[in-house]
């Protein structure tokens, strides 16, 4: 039986590829399962009609994560953490602490997508990057300051 996929399925194929299966597998697991479609014109139109408004949503997240990225990169957040007198912080800045100060801004940015490429354990003006799509990366400017008493 022809099939058409609708997902990716380990050691049969990839998404949106037509492959000869057995009938009853086609039937019993991967038709019900939404892993395929039957390979009739009407069911690749539909598989194809599928595809454009998962473009066009896609589409829609990288321009909104564009738009995001324009805001993110006005915006600086200042830091307070406890540091030496020479300007070693006790500790490190973590994702965590920036997630909020992102919040307090009005930003909902997950932590896992704030990226620290080394740690920050010194006063100064950092740049760190903020992936908002996996096209579209942000730089923000951190300021980490000496909190005082």
């Amino acid at each position: 039986m022809k099939i058409i996929l609708r997902k990716d399925v380990e050691r049969l194929g990839k998404r949106g590829e037509i492959i000869e299966v057995k009938g009853g597998y086609a039937r019993n697991y991967l038709i019900p399962k939404g892993l395929a479609y039957p390979a009739t014109d009407s069911y690749i139109r539909i598989f194809q009609e599928e595809e454009k408004i998962k473009k066009m949503k896609e589409m829609k997240k990288e321009r909104d994560a564009l738009k995001m990225k324009k805001q993110l990169e006005k915006v600086s957040l200042t830091v307070k953490v406890k540091a030496s007198e020479d300007g070693k912080l006790f500790g490190s800045v973590s994702t965590k602490q920036i997630e909020e100060l992102l919040q307090e801004k009005g930003f909902k940015i997950d932590k896992h997508n704030i990226l620290i490429e080394e740690p920050i354990k010194e006063v100064g003006v950092y740049t760190i990057k903020v992936k908002l799509h996996p096209k579209v990366i942000a730089n923000l400017k951190i300021w980490v300051v000496s909190e005082e008493g």
